[in-house]
């Protein structure tokens, strides 16, 4: 029996064969980035790269699928190995900073990229290298009791006041509820080529489907 045999009943064969051979590379691994690889993996994404140059600290171990065992390593080594023992998955693992120099390199042969940085910088890196070739980008947010899901050609960089602002408040459910509507907006633009536009907040329990 398939690892994936209950996803496969809901899905479909047919969309299980395009999300396993459909490439993704998701930029960060931190509370978005690492638990979203988690559930594509387990949806039966066969072809994911992450790239994150940031090692295991131990206040990201409530919001991020990483061990004490891990503090210190780098995340995306680290998410590399647990996919693989757990389900065989074979996660392409990048431990380099993101920059405009090395896009070309880091995001060639991509299907669709997934932005979940924490800063404007790397961001806007990202944003301008899918304009340029246009390669298919959604971008994915947290800010306090708020997260947007929100794809490419109608996001907007946020500002960089808050970039060195390592102190702030976070929620696991909000991660764990914006990572589910990120994972589904990714399944449908594989599977039927919708992109769908997302808000989320924590307090109402609100999921709201945008028209942008």
């Amino acid at each position: 029996m398939s690892i994936f045999f209950h996803e496969q009943l809901y899905r479909t064969d047919a969309v299980m064969a395009k999300l396993k051979e459909f490439p993704v590379a998701i930029c960060g691994a931190g509370a978005l980035g690492a638990n979203l690889a988690e559930n594509l993996a387990r949806a039966g994404f066969g072809k994911l790269k992450v790239i994150d140059r940031d090692r295991i600290e131990e206040r990201n171990l409530s919001t991020q699928p990483y061990y004490r065992s891990d503090v210190g390593a780098f995340k995306a080594k680290i998410l590399a190995n647990n996919l693989y023992r757990a389900i065989g998955t074979k996660l392409e693992a990048e431990t380099k900073e993101l920059t405009a120099a090395n896009t070309a390199q880091l995001l060639k042969g991509s299907g669709l990229i997934v932005d979940v940085f924490d800063n404007s910088t790397s961001r806007q890196v990202v944003k301008d290298y899918a304009d340029q070739t246009g390669t298919a980008c959604l971008h994915a947010g947290l800010s306090a009791d708020y997260a947007e899901v929100i794809w490419n050609d109608v996001y907007r960089v946020p500002s960089d006041v808050n970039d060195d602002v390592c102190d702030y408040p976070l929620a696991r459910n909000l991660v764990m509820l914006t990572v589910a509507v990120a994972c589904e907006a990714i399944v449908s633009f594989i599977a039927i080529a919708e992109q769908r536009h997302f808000t989320i907040t924590l307090k109402d329990l609100s999921i709201q489907s945008l028209k942008l």
